[in-house]
């Protein structure tokens, strides 16, 4: 089955329904490498609590009872931050190959993991520091008064596949995921809301399941989230597509006066065209990404 970008701007549902078919007719590709990460982060969450001092007994005397929470804290300060970085980078280049393979699919190309995975490595740094620089302002606008907490998270979410396929970086990636989402809030806040349910169900399903299991719950519990985990890179990485040609076409429509006259004469500088470095298409002089490609376009006019 093959797969295109969007030639329009899609609703939401078509979002999701493509998404969703894109992942189940490569359901390997994006499965195997969230499975890879997700078994070993809760092994690692599930060897934080073996490793855990006991707990003393009700009737210990206060000095032992001291001791224990001390070293507990001690163990936690120092467990929880590498557990969380370790998990944190590794979630980072998952979602970054993930959006590298849905990008390739949709623009015709090869997918290989081997090759998103060292593609994604080397945008590492930039989807870091974007992370570390959205994540900051989310946390301090949800702190201040919650909603602009919200609507910082809704203008940054599109920083990844903005690294991935515009090649973009930490600071630019910032600026330019806020202009994808303009004039579309609501939309983008209705999108993160429903993958967040469809999150939410599947998690306490998942779990429920994993419960049965007992002593290897962590393992069941890493084999069936990772089921659900590719749906967010994968439908916001539509989600980019569709507002990238909701971009260009506003950019591209002539204006129009108020009275029904004729489309004002486009000017020279306009009708002036640039060749784009990635994949030769021509694109007008004053572009600044890709009509075919949607990478950056470097100023260098065409003969």
């Amino acid at each position: 089955m093959g797969f295109e970008k969007p030639l329009r701007e899609l609703p939401i549902g078509e979002i999701l329904g493509q998404a969703f078919n894109l992942y189940f007719s490569k359901f390997f590709l994006f499965y195997l490498p969230f499975l890879a990460v997700g078994i070993p982060s809760s092994g690692m969450s599930e060897a934080l609590l073996y490793l855990m001092p006991a707990m003393p007994a009700p009737d210990a005397s206060e000095e032992v009872i001291f001791s224990w929470a001390v070293s507990s804290i001690g163990f936690l300060v120092v467990a929880l931050p590498l557990i969380f970085l370790v998990g944190w980078i590794l979630s980072t280049i998952i979602s970054g190959m993930t959006v590298k393979v849905a990008s390739d699919s949709l623009e015709g190309k090869e997918t290989d993991v081997s090759e998103a995975l060292n593609y994604t490595v080397k945008r590492l740094p930039s989807l870091l520091g974007a992370g570390i620089a959205s994540g900051f302002l989310i946390i301090l606008g949800v702190i201040c008064l919650f909603v602009p907490g919200i609507i910082v998270m809704i203008m940054f979410s599109l920083i990844t596949p903005v690294i991935i396929i515009e090649r973009s970086g930490a600071l630019e990636s910032l600026s330019r995921s806020k202009n994808l989402v303009s004039r579309r809030w609501l939309k983008t806040f209705g999108l993160l809301i429903v993958i967040g349910i469809i999150f939410g169900v599947a998690y306490l399903l998942f779990d429920a399941i994993g419960s049965i299991f007992g002593p290897i719950d962590w393992i069941i519990n890493g084999i069936l989230f990772a089921l659900v985990e590719p749906i967010l890179p994968i439908a916001v990485t539509f989600y980019y597509y569709s507002m990238f040609t909701k971009e260009n076409m506003a950019f591209t429509q002539s204006p129009s006066s108020p009275t029904g006259a004729e489309p004002a004469t486009p000017s020279l500088q306009n009708l002036q065209k640039i060749y784009c470095a990635y994949c030769g298409a021509e694109n007008f002089v004053d572009a600044n990404f890709c009509e075919n490609c949607g990478k950056k376009v470097f100023k260098t006019k065409s003969e």
